[in-house]
């Protein structure tokens, strides 16, 4: 039997903080951000408020794009996780955000 990884992730969420933008050794365009959630989920039928603040970054021109955004502004941000390899936290790789 084959199973194909998935590693995807859709968060809406408000720029929280905006790292300077910065370039890669390659010269590619990266900015580092946090980004939070806030909303009520039903979770075994139970409404609950979810809060979750998630790091983040970005490159190239989706680095670009996103350094040029207000703090508080609403996105659908799309993208997978990765783990540093010297963290113990996943961290958002941004790949496309577009007004929610």
């Amino acid at each position: 039997m084959s199973t194909v990884a998935v590693n995807q992730l859709v968060l809406t969420a408000c720029v929280a903080e905006i790292g300077a933008l910065r370039f890669t050794p390659a010269g590619l365009p990266a900015v580092d951000a946090r980004l939070e959630h806030e909303s009520t989920i039903v979770e075994a039928g139970q409404s609950r408020t979810v809060k979750a603040a998630v790091k983040a970054v970005a490159f190239g021109a989706v680095a670009e794009r996103l350094a040029r955004q207000a703090l508080g502004s609403l996105w659908r941000f799309q993208g997978f996780l990765a783990t540093p390899g010297n963290g113990k936290h996943p961290v958002l790789h941004i790949q496309d955000f577009q007004q929610d």
